[in-house]
């Protein structure tokens, strides 16, 4: 089936998930899968029969009650019992999409024949994924380091028949959900609830999602600051080659390349000048725009490497006659790793603000806040405020939360990565930064109105063609709000190829 994505032992990348979300493919397991999975449980049933000796998290409590044994008769109600008692989360709800690829990353670290889960669990996280059946989960509550405990137990609540999900964009009990399909609750065994609460895919989901946008996004902040650029007279020198070649870090080279090609055939760029330099935020666009895209590189193959990898505990190793209690749920790589991405996408954002206010300073012929009668009309004064208020937003949001942590579970889990709040403030930073380029891009849009009859290079004038049909430009003041929304909409609706991004 072509709108099908087989879950099995190969890598999922960007692109794959990329595709997999624009195409709403649905998922199947492998026959390799099928097999780590019934190979896997089977394993641990035999060694459960044959031995009675404690192994953390399948025959015993959690956390600080690791020494507290649990008799077989039991073993089901201790994973329901889990699941249900770590089920504490609160604040805002985590978005759909971010829900869905949690189901995702879920099903595919749990394919890998290490967690010990029945099969029929994981069908049924597939069943869930495949018809839009989504478990209500909250933004807060995980400390990233057991996994993320209480997210992850929302997730898996409807398993067991537990809780609410979202059907058709509505909120419904997930028992009137299994009646209409005809499915019973999952009976859970032993490790199973363990297997599913110990992970990392509240943060993974978080941050693919984040990486998905944040490439997007570094795309748009070159080719919005190429109009910015234009749209001031600015220079295309420093952007030449030889400049980048003789300090070849690649986010550089690949910024400079990309301004020069969106600027080709600009009247406007090849002008002549009055003025010998531009200021930094104009001029230095491939140093710190390429600094940032370097950033989302490493951060990239951080959060790949996550969710293609076992993330629960105890994890299990057939051929080895092992199972073995660590630490593959500490999200410590993740919590750094969002953290740069923070300060990475924060100077986005940051540098843009720069071009917007140089734009309205009634610098190079440009009127003074970019219309016409200032004094009557304010013009763009203001959206250059919302910038800058959002700007300072996400310098607080930058801070890093990885260097926090709090003790837990009676001192048995004494250091935690807080990577799940580094993650709901990237998602707010990263947002926001949208937000900051949107309001650029309103900018440029008007004061290359102010150099008409000149022209841009065709690329970016299809581009204006068609951004004007959404924001039209400014004669007199109006409620500037409806245009930085309809900014917004028009950056969220752009579809761009995969290989331009990454």
């Amino acid at each position: 089936m072509s709108n099908c994505h087989i879950i099995s032992s190969e890598i999922l990348d960007l692109a794959t998930i990329s595709s997999i979300i624009s195409e709403q493919k649905v998922l199947k397991l492998s026959k390799e899968s099928e097999e780590k999975i019934n190979n896997c449980r089977a394993y641990l049933d035999s060694k459960l029969k044959s031995q009675n000796k404690p192994i953390y998290g399948i025959n015993t409590g959690f956390g600080a009650l690791y020494n507290v044994k649990i008799s077989k008769e039991n073993l089901t109600i201790l994973q329901e019992n889990l699941v249900m008692s770590h089920a504490c989360g609160t604040g805002e709800r985590v978005p759909d999409d971010i829900v869905k690829l949690m189901m995702l990353f879920k099903i595919q670290s749990l394919s890998y024949g290490h967690s010990g889960v029945q099969l029929e669990t994981v069908q049924q996280l597939i069943d869930f994924y495949n018809n839009d059946i989504l478990p209500i989960v909250y933004t807060q509550g995980s400390l990233g380091a057991s996994g993320d405990l209480a997210p992850l137990a929302h997730l898996s609540l409807p398993l067991i028949g537990k809780g609410n999900v979202v059907r058709n964009g509505k909120e419904q009990s997930v028992t009137d959900v299994l009646n209409e399909f005809n499915w019973s609750p999952i009976r859970l065994l032993s490790k199973e609830g363990l297997a599913l609460l110990n992970g990392t895919q509240f943060m993974s989901a978080y941050g693919i999602y984040l990486l998905l946008k944040s490439y997007k996004l570094s795309y748009l902040a070159d080719l919005i600051g190429s109009m910015s650029l234009d749209a001031f007279d600015g220079r295309i020198e420093p952007f030449n080659e030889l400049v980048h070649l003789v300090r070849p870090h690649n986010g550089q080279l690949q910024t400079a390349k990309r301004i020069r090609e969106f600027l080709t055939d600009s009247v406007l760029i090849k002008q002549k000048k009055k003025h010998v330099q531009d200021p930094y935020s104009f001029r230095c666009m491939p140093q710190v725009h390429g600094a940032s895209k370097d950033t989302i590189n490493f951060v990239s193959k951080t959060f790949l490497t996550e969710i293609n990898s076992v993330t629960d505990n105890p994890n299990i190793f057939i051929k080895e006659d092992e199972i073995i209690s660590g630490g593959n749920f500490h999200g410590q790589p993740l919590a750094l790793a969002f953290d740069y991405l923070k300060i990475a996408m924060a100077e986005l954002g940051n540098i843009s603000e720069r071009r917007t206010f140089q734009l309205v300073s009634g610098l190079r012929g440009l009127p003074v806040f970019l219309v016409n009668n200032p004094g009557l009309n304010s013009g763009f004064m203001i959206p250059q405020y919302t910038a800058a208020s959002i700007v300072s937003a996400n310098k607080q949001l930058a801070t890093p939360a990885s260097v926090d942590s709090i003790v837990s579970s009676n001192g048995q889990e004494d250091h935690v990565s807080m990577g799940a709040n580094a993650a709901t403030q990237a998602y707010s930073l990263v947002n926001n930064v949208e937000r900051i380029l949107a309001i650029e891009l309103f900018n440029a849009s008007q004061a290359l109105f102010f150099r008409e009859p000149l022209k841009s290079s065709q690329f970016i004038e299809a581009l204006l063609k068609v951004y004007r049909q959404e924001v039209s430009f400014v004669t007199d003041d109006r409620v500037l709000h409806d245009d930085i929304m309809a900014s917004v909409d028009f950056i969220q609706s752009l579809d761009i190829d995969c290989n331009e991004l990454f």
